[in-house]
């Protein structure tokens, strides 16, 4: 889908998640190479890191429960402005304690794609104004956007080696996370010019039922949820920080090259975000999300017996073909099962659920990477593939309705699961 078919509310989106994700990219580097230049210990890096994780879902909890009430436009501004401040704190602080602090704001993100609270609005703002076949589609090039400028953002951050390379007195690699504040008020600015055509409208929420509750839907909603929490769990192990931070430590990998690998992974998950739809038309939502999931984590897991940063690399990209093309087919299929007026909730509560076990991840990485130096990878690239096997096994058997075509589901849809669940027991 072209990004000139959709509306301009969702072009305004895309602009806003444009700019974000320059950002993100360009401190997914920064951050994990600075923690080990500033002397932390890898159980502290790991700590920093979950603290951003955690402050994501504690803000996903947040906008799940409130922003259809307070406004999504407005919470959508609020948190770009979070971000600017938190930009700021990054640049000007040295100690863990007060990285730790602003990083649960929720406005920083590890990765560039699905980003916290910010991703659940813009799931929910661009379901309302795409269907059928657009549905997969555009979330498709939503991601692909993310992934385009977060590499163009990653390749920035390269860019600072040779800064350095030519300029003796240049600032400390930390202090470029000023960089956030123009790109942050920026976003602020394009947030504030959507239309109230994104906010969820008032005849489909009564105002005896609070914004953002699951009814008909909560059952398939609890068990995806479920099993995304387990893929998060793994992923939290191998977050783009982390293994920044793990290629510097390992190998002495330096900033340049953290920095081209992380562009070519950014520019390889841009194309399979755009291939994922196509795939998923012939295919299924579901059998794209698991045949294309489950071997990427098994070259996830081989990356733990990589012997240089060479082979490494390479690793990583190879499963970074595979590794995300269920991202916009997961959107897409939990947005085609719920009703309209569930969408921000439902988008909230699962990526939050993601969210919610990821912190555990990079302090258990830190942890035992002591152990063994790959061992995070091999962990991940497990607990994904078992997410992978219990997907397929629990959900193969349901049929979306006119899956390709109908952007939401009935409560049917959450019936026959019920009943599908029962007979494969």
């Amino acid at each position: 889908m072209s990004p000139r078919r959709l509306t301009p509310d969702s072009r305004r989106v895309l602009l806003a998640q444009a700019l974000r994700a320059l950002a993100y990219g360009f401190g997914s580097v920064l951050l994990g190479v600075t923690l080990d230049e500033r002397g932390l210990s890898s159980t502290e890096a790991g700590l920093v890191i979950a603290a951003v994780v955690a402050g994501t879902v504690l803000a996903s909890v947040l906008i799940g429960r409130y922003a259809d009430r307070l406004g999504r436009r407005r919470c959508y501004v609020f948190l770009y402005l979070v971000l600017a401040v938190v930009g700021v704190a990054f640049a000007l602080s040295d100690s863990a304690w007060v990285l730790i602090m602003f990083a649960l704001t929720g406005a920083l993100s590890t990765e560039v794609v699905e980003s916290g609270p910010f991703t659940s609005l813009e799931q929910a703002m661009l379901a309302t104004e795409l269907s059928g076949k657009k549905l997969v589609r555009g979330f498709g090039v939503y991601n692909a956007v993310a992934s385009g400028f977060g590499s163009l953002g990653a390749l920035a951050a390269a860019g600072l080696s040779l800064l350095h390379d030519s300029w003796a007195g240049a600032p400390a690699n930390g202090r470029f996370f000023l960089a956030f504040v123009p790109v942050a008020l920026a976003g602020a600015l394009v947030a504030h010019s959507l239309s109230d055509g994104i906010e969820v409208q008032p005849a489909s929420v009564p105002t005896e039922n609070p914004p953002a509750r699951l009814e008909t839907s909560r059952p398939t909603v609890v068990r995806l949820a479920g099993l995304f929490a387990l893929d998060s769990f793994g992923g939290g192990f191998v977050v783009q920080a982390f293994v920044a931070f793990w290629l510097a430590a390992r190998f002495g990998a330096t900033l340049g090259t953290v920095g081209v690998a992380f562009f070519a992974v950014g520019v390889l998950q841009t194309g399979s975000f755009l291939v994922a739809p196509r795939l998923a038309e012939r295919f299924g939502l579901l059998r794209t999300m698991v045949f294309t999931h489950l071997p990427s984590n098994i070259l996830l897991a081989s990356i733990a017996f990589a012997p240089n940063l060479g082979i490494a690399i390479a690793l990583l990209l190879a499963r970074t073909v595979l590794s995300q093309m269920d991202v916009p087919t997961r959107q897409a299929y939990v947005m085609a099962l719920v009703t309209p007026e569930e969408r921000t909730a439902a988008a909230a509560y699962t990526n939050t659920a993601r969210y919610l076990v990821r912190p555990i991840g990079p302090v258990l990485a830190g942890t035992t990477q002591s152990i063994a130096l790959g061992l995070p990878f091999l962990l991940a690239g497990t607990i994904k593939s078992v997410y992978d096997l219990i997907l397929w096994r629990w959900f193969s058997h349901l049929q979306l309705p006119q899956e390709h075509e109908a952007p939401t589901a009935s409560a049917d849809t959450s019936e026959r699961l019920l009943s599908t669940r029962k007979e494969s027991r």
